[in-house]
C-alpha cells in the first residue's frame, strides 16, 4: 500500500516565492537570486514529503508563474508578439504571464481563466498560424534530475496534450485537430527525453476528461495515447485526471496500456459506480484520490477506509492518492497560533494531508484498524457536535418562500426609474471598487490588529484616505466613485471577519494566480450578521461628494466559493444563510443614503458543475436565487451592480441576467471583448460594463487604445446600456498606473460622447 500526491504548493510557507519575484519585478532581486529562493523551496517541498513517507512524489510541479503556461514554453507555443520584444527567456515568459510595457514594445498579457473549478487562474496559450510545436525547454527534466541528486526518486508531473489542446486558443482559425500530429511528436520526445534519464514513472494529468467530451474528443485522447504509450519503453505512465469522474470516456481508459490511473473519488461522483460496473485491470495501479485536495477538513477515516475496501474488491493494486494537487490548500496549520486546538483538530493544510495519506496507508494494510490510535483519534471528530450551530438563522431559512426572490416592479420599470433619479450621462464611468492598497494603509491595518493604535486613530486614517480618493476620482472625472475600499484586507475576508460563524487564519496563503495568494476564511458554523459592516465608511464617503458613491459588498455566492466551505451541511443552507446577512447590509445602507449599491460575484461560475447535465439541479437552482434573495427588498430607485471576473460566462449568460441585477460589470479585456457578441445573441436585458482594460498587468492603455475599445462595445451595446469601466479591483496596482491609466478611459470615454 503505497501513497503519492499529485502535487504541492509552490509558493512556500510563509509566500517565499510570491515575495522574491514580486522583488525581481521590482529589479530589487537579480535572475539568479530568484533562481536560489526557488530551488530552496523545491527542496524544502520535496524533503517534506520523502519525511512523510509519501512514496511517489512529484516534480515539475513548480512554477514561477502557471504550469499551463511552462508547458507552452516547453512547447514552443510563444506567440510571435512576445518573440520580437527579444527578452531574455524569463522576462519573456513574465511579459506572457503579465504584459510588458517598455523600452522592448508594448505588449498585452496572454488571456487568464479560472482552472476549471477552481478559484486558480491559468494562462491560456495561444497557438498562432505559424507555431511550429516542438520540445524546446528543459524544465520538467532539469527538477528531476535536481531532486534527484538530493537523493529523491519523482514523478515528473506534466500537463497532458489532449488538455493543453483543449485548453489553448487557436487563433489560426484552426481547431486543435490541425496541431495533434505535432503535439503527439512533441510528447514522445518527452517522454523520450525522461527515458534516458532513468525516470520510473511520469504523471501526465489530463484533467479534461472530467468534463464533457464529444466522440471527436474521445477518439483524438486514444490517438494520442496509443501513439504515446507504444514509444514509452521503461518508463511506466500514470494518468492523472482529477476534479470529477471520466464517465464519457472510462473505459477507453481502461482499455488503453498505461500503467496507472489516478481517479478522483472525492468529486469524481460516479467514480465508484464506474469502478464497479466496467472493472479495472489487473495490470495496472489505481491510483485512488481519497485525500481531498481542495478543502481543509480533516479526512473522516472511517468513511475512507469503507470506500477504499470496495475499491479493493475490484483491485489490489491501489495507491492512496490525493484527490487534485494540494497547490489548492494552505501550506501548514504550524503556522497557525491563533486558532484554538479544538479548531485545528479539525483542520488539515498540505503538510497535515501527508500525515493522513501516510496514516491511510498504515491503518488500510492492518487487520483491525479500528484498534489504533489514529483511528479513533480521528473519529472522535465525527462523533461529537461541533460548536457554531444557530437554531434560529436556521428556521429563518427554511421559512423563505418564493417572493424573497422576487424583486418588484420588474427590470424595464426599475431602469426608467433609476436613470430619472441618478441623471448620469450617456457611458457613465466608474471603477469596480478597490484602489491601490499601498504601502501606508497595509501599515495601518496592521498595526491596528496589533493594538499599536486606537480604532480612532485607525478609522480617522481611513477616513482621510477614503477622502483623498473620493477627490481623486472628482479631478479625474468619474460619473459613479467609489470609496477605495482601503479598510479591506481581502473582498471576502473582510465581510467573513464581521459575519459570525467564521474563523479566520493568520498564515493559511492559496496562490490564486502568479503572486496573487488569497487567504480563505473558514465557514466554521451557522452564518448570521450582528451589527452593519460598511455603512460608516459608504456614507462618509458619500458625505464628501454630489456624484453618487456605490456601496460595496461581496456576495453570497463568492463569500461561500472563495471561503473553504462546511462538509456538514449542503452549499445551498450555507449561501442562504450568508445572504440573508448580506441583505441586511443593502438594506442598511440603502437606508443611509446609499443610491447605487455593488454586489460582487466575481466568483458565481467557480463552482459551476464540470458537466453541463449538473449545472441547475447541483448549482444554478440555488446559486442565482441567493444573489436575487440579496437585493429583492430594495426600492426601484436603488441601483444594483454586481461584477464578475475571470470567468467564462457564455454558457450562462441567460441564468446571469435572470440575477435581476441592475448593471453587471464583467471582465473582458483579456478575452478580447468575446463576451459583447454572446450578451447581444441573447437579448441580455441588464445594463453591462465589459471591462475595457486589463488591471492585472502593469502596462498603461492609451486613449486611443481605449476608445477604439468603445467604439467596439458600441457595435454590439446600445448606447443607453453600456458602462465604462477597468476590469477588475485596483488594489493590486500602483498608484501611477492607475491614475494614468483612469485619465486615459474617461479622456476615451469624453470623446466618444462628444461623437454621439
Amino acid at each position: 500500500m503505497t501513497t503519492s500526491a499529485i502535487g504541492y504548493p509552490r509558493i512556500g510557507k510563509l509566500r517565499e516565492l510570491k515575495f522574491a519575484i514580486e522583488s525581481y519585478f521590482k529589479g530589487d532581486k537579480s535572475q539568479a537570486e530568484l533562481i536560489t529562493i526557488a530551488k530552496g523551496l523545491r527542496k524544502a517541498h520535496w524533503q517534506q514529503q520523502a519525511t512523510s513517507q509519501i512514496e511517489h512524489i512529484s516534480s515539475n510541479d513548480f512554477s514561477f508563474y502557471d504550469a499551463v503556461l511552462d508547458t507552452a514554453c516547453l512547447l514552443n507555443v510563444i506567440p510571435n508578439r512576445y518573440q520580437k520584444l527579444a527578452l531574455p527567456e524569463l522576462d519573456q515568459y513574465f511579459a506572457m504571464a503579465r504584459g510588458y510595457q517598455g523600452d522592448k514594445g508594448d505588449v498585452h498579457a496572454l488571456a487568464m481563466k479560472k482552472w476549471f473549478n477552481t478559484n486558480y487562474h491559468y494562462l491560456v496559450p495561444e497557438i498562432e498560424s505559424n507555431t511550429d510545436i516542438k520540445l524546446v525547454g528543459t524544465k520538467p527534466f532539469d527538477e528531476y534530475q535536481e531532486a534527484k541528486q538530493l537523493g529523491i526518486e519523482t514523478k515528473p508531473v506534466i500537463i497532458g496534450p489532449l488538455t493543453f489542446l483543449k485548453l489553448a486558443k487557436i487563433t489560426a482559425g484552426q481547431n486543435y485537430q490541425h496541431y495533434l500530429d505535432a503535439t503527439i511528436k512533441a510528447y514522445s520526445d518527452i517522454i523520450a527525453k525522461f527515458a534516458a534519464l532513468g525516470v520510473t514513472w511520469l504523471q501526465i494529468d489530463e484533467p479534461i476528461l472530467v468534463t464533457d467530451l464529444n466522440q471527436h474528443d474521445i477518439a483524438n485522447f486514444e490517438k494520442i495515447y496509443q501513439t504515446l504509450l507504444s514509444q514509452k519503453g521503461s518508463v511506466k505512465i500514470l494518468l492523472q485526471t482529477y476534479f470529477g469522474d471520466i464517465r464519457d470516456c472510462y473505459s477507453q481508459v481502461i482499455a488503453l496500456p498505461f500503467d496507472g490511473i489516478g481517479i478522483d473519488f472525492v468529486e469524481g461522483k460516479e467514480s465508484l459506480a464506474l469502478l464497479q460496473k466496467y472493472g479495472f485491470p489487473a495490470d495496472k495501479q489505481l491510483f485512488a484520490g481519497v485525500v481531498n485536495g481542495k478543502n481543509i477538513w480533516r479526512n473522516n477515516y472511517a468513511k475512507t477506509l469503507s470506500l477504499l475496501t470496495q475499491i479493493k474488491q475490484k483491485t489490489a493494486n491501489i495507491v492512496i492518492n490525493t484527490s487534485c494537487s494540494l497547490l489548492h490548500v494552505p501550506y501548514t496549520l504550524q503556522s497557525e497560533t491563533k486558532l484554538t486546538i479544538a479548531q485545528k483538530a479539525y483542520l488539515t493544510f498540505a503538510q497535515e494531508k501527508l500525515q493522513e495519506l501516510a496514516e491511510l496507508g498504515q491503518l488500510f494494510k492492518e487487520h483491525d484498524p479500528k484498534q489504533h490510535a489514529a483511528y479513533k483519534s480521528n473519529q472522535t471528530l465525527f462523533t461529537r457536535e461541533r460548536e457554531g450551530t444557530n437554531q434560529a438563522i436556521r428556521q429563518k431559512v427554511s421559512a423563505l418562500t418564493e417572493q424573497d426572490f422576487v424583486r418588484l416592479p420588474e427590470f424595464s420599470h426599475r431602469e426608467v426609474i433609476q436613470r430619472q433619479t441618478l441623471n448620469l450621462p450617456p457611458l457613465p464611468t466608474t471603477t469596480i471598487g478597490s484602489f491601490p492598497q499601498t504601502s501606508d494603509v497595509r501599515v495601518n491595518r496592521a498595526q491596528f490588529k496589533k493594538g499599536e493604535i486606537t480604532l480612532e486613530q485607525y478609522t480617522a486614517f481611513n477616513k482621510q484616505k477614503i477622502s483623498d480618493c473620493i477627490e481623486l476620482q472628482e479631478v479625474i472625472g468619474l460619473d459613479v466613485l467609489v470609496h477605495g475600499e482601503f479598510e479591506r484586507n481581502d473582498m471576502v475576508e473582510y465581510f467573513g471577519e464581521s459575519l459570525n460563524g467564521f474563523i479566520f487564519t493568520e498564515k493559511a496563503w492559496v496562490q490564486s494566480y502568479g503572486t496573487r495568494c488569497v487567504k480563505p476564511p473558514v465557514v466554521w458554523g451557522d452564518i448570521s450578521r450582528s451589527k452593519p459592516i460598511t455603512v460608516e465608511y459608504s456614507e462618509y464617503a458619500q458625505s464628501l461628494t454630489d456624484k453618487p458613491v456605490k456601496g460595496m459588498l461581496t456576495g453570497p455566492v463568492t463569500i461561500l466559493n472563495w471561503s473553504f466551505p462546511r462538509e456538514d451541511i449542503s452549499y445551498k443552507d450555507s449561501v442562504f444563510q450568508i445572504a440573508l446577512a448580506i441583505a441586511d447590509e443593502v438594506l442598511d445602507l440603502e437606508a443611509a443614503g446609499i443610491g447605487i449599491i455593488q454586489i460582487d460575484e466575481a466568483a458565481l461560475k467557480e463552482k459551476l458543475p464540470l458537466r453541463k447535465a449538473d449545472w441547475h439541479s447541483e448549482y444554478l437552482d440555488w446559486a442565482i436565487p441567493a444573489f436575487r434573495l440579496v437585493h429583492s427588498k430594495v426600492k426601484p430607485q436603488t441601483q444594483i451592480h454586481t461584477h464578475m471576473c475571470y470567468s467564462e460566462f457564455t454558457d450562462i449568460i441567460k441564468e446571469i441576467d435572470q440575477m435581476d441585477a441592475d448593471v453587471i460589470s464583467f471582465e473582458a479585456s483579456r478575452s478580447n471583448l468575446e463576451i459583447i457578441d454572446v450578451l447581444k445573441q441573447n437579448n441580455f436585458k441588464t445594463e453591462v460594463g465589459p471591462g475595457v482594460y486589463d488591471i492585472h498587468s502593469p502596462r498603461v492603455p492609451s486613449t486611443h487604445e481605449i476608445r477604439q475599445t468603445i467604439e467596439k462595445l458600441l457595435t454590439k451595446i446600445d448606447k443607453q446600456k453600456l458602462w465604462i469601466n477597468p476590469d477588475c479591483g485596483l488594489k493590486t496596482r500602483g498608484e501611477q498606473e492607475v491614475v494614468a491609466s483612469l485619465i486615459h478611459l474617461v479622456k476615451a470615454t469624453q470623446d466618444v460622447r462628444l461623437e454621439l
